[in-house]
């Protein structure tokens, strides 16, 4: 089971992009797919880890680290800023990477 987490530039990003219908869509996919299945949902860009969904043509890219579990929603376009999104978002794969291992850390240490 992953945990789902919403960069705050992502819930600024789908909140502008995808109408109620849509975004009532992609919950149903968090809760339904991502959680349970995260890596293994969605399309495969460029790395394993790497994923998007299309909901209603637009689209919907994560990070999904198995080893702790948890997936990163960090960005969301239209077809046209695809390429650009994807070349965006793998400038910062070390800024997601870390900031996903210290959410990690934080939820480890409220558990003890």
């Amino acid at each position: 089971m992953y945990r789902v987490f919403l960069l705050p530039e992502f819930k600024k990003r789908v909140k502008k992009l995808l109408t109620r219908k849509e975004l009532e869509k992609l919950e149903e996919f968090i809760e339904n797919d991502l959680k349970s299945k995260g890596d293994k949902v969605g399309d495969q860009l460029t790395y394993p880890f790497l994923r998007e969904k299309k909901i209603s043509g637009k689209r919907v890219y994560w990070l999904a680290y198995k080893k702790i579990a948890i997936i990163l929603l960090v960005e969301a376009s239209n077809k046209k800023a695809q390429q650009r999104t994807i070349d965006e978002i793998k400038l910062y794969l070390p800024e997601y990477k870390e900031f996903a291992y210290q959410l990690y850390e934080k939820l480890k240490n409220n558990k003890d």
